[in-house]
């Protein structure tokens, strides 16, 4: 065991003291967290929602399109990150990635 793994399991143990403490005297019982399961349907219609084909190829493209497009993709990615849609985030986040190579250019 490493000197950074002691001191980090320590400060682990240090703080699930404390938490342990404050919930004993303030009569607290922790409890796991209950989510329902999404509806397996819908989450694979955004998936294909969000994997649509750009209107037009980014190459013919100006650059005040291609930023424009690049607001409209970041938001869609901040709002499949909030709707907790990861993988759709992500390969928004890929497209964004792709993208921004032209604006470079």
């Amino acid at each position: 065991m490493t000197d950074s793994m002691k001191t980090a399991i320590d400060e682990t143990n240090r703080r699930r003291a404390i938490q342990e403490a404050y919930n004993e005297a303030h009569g607290i019982t922790p409890t796991s967290i209950r989510k329902a399961v999404r509806d397996l349907i819908s989450v694979s219609k955004k998936a294909e929602e969000s994997s649509e084909k750009l209107a037009k190829d980014p190459e013919s493209m100006t650059k005040q399109e291609i930023r424009k497009l690049l607001a409209d993709l970041n938001k869609r990615m901040k709002h499949a990150a909030a709707e907790l849609d990861f993988e759709s985030a992500i390969r928004l986040r890929d497209q964004i990635k792709e993208i921004s190579a032209y604006l470079n250019e």
